[in-house]
């Protein structure tokens, strides 16, 4: 995708997505056999409906169909919240998963590794609790965002939700 159509989408794009209280996450154009793939992945602190997907969905279709931003060719249109498995990548990603056990490749030598819970979340970095190791009390860390290589968040399967929490 060329720089100007991917400058086109967004400005194209970012205004409604914004309507919806959602942050435009990512554009990505690409081929599936002869049809062009448009995918819009949006978030929010909140997470996002598939009711608001659908609603955004239609909102950028008839935008789309305004210009020729997409050129003449078929495409298809794909609008979706990030999987559990997207890199954290900006301040606001570890915002939203403050709470989360998350796995970070540390920048310093490359090969380091730490996973970690989520306290909070400031301008400088993250407070993170470590998990101990065969009974022993989890400590507390800071990491600085410079620190940090990569990062996903853990699944767990044995976790309550927060919901389920204060229920």
């Amino acid at each position: 995708m060329s720089t100007t159509q991917s400058e086109r989408l967004r400005g194209l794009l970012e205004p409604l997505v914004s309507a919806q209280q959602l942050d435009l996450e990512e554009i990505e154009v690409s081929r599936a056999g002869r049809r062009g793939v448009l995918r819009i992945i949006v978030d929010s602190d909140e997470g996002v409906e598939l009711d608001t997907c659908a609603e955004l969905s239609r909102a950028i279709s008839q935008k789309l169909d305004e210009t020729d931003v997409m050129g003449e060719g078929e495409y298809v249109l794909e609008v979706s919240s990030p999987g559990a498995e997207r890199p954290l990548s900006e301040p606001r990603h570890y915002v939203r998963a403050t709470g989360r056990l998350v796995r970070f490749h540390l920048a310093a030598d490359g090969s380091g590794e730490l996973v970690a819970r989520i306290l909070a979340v400031d301008e400088d970095g993250l407070d993170l609790e470590v998990p101990g190791v065969k009974g022993r009390k989890p400590t507390a860390r800071r990491l600085a965002f410079d620190e940090i290589a990569k990062a996903r968040v853990e699944i767990e399967f044995n976790r309550k939700d927060k919901k389920e929490e204060e229920a």
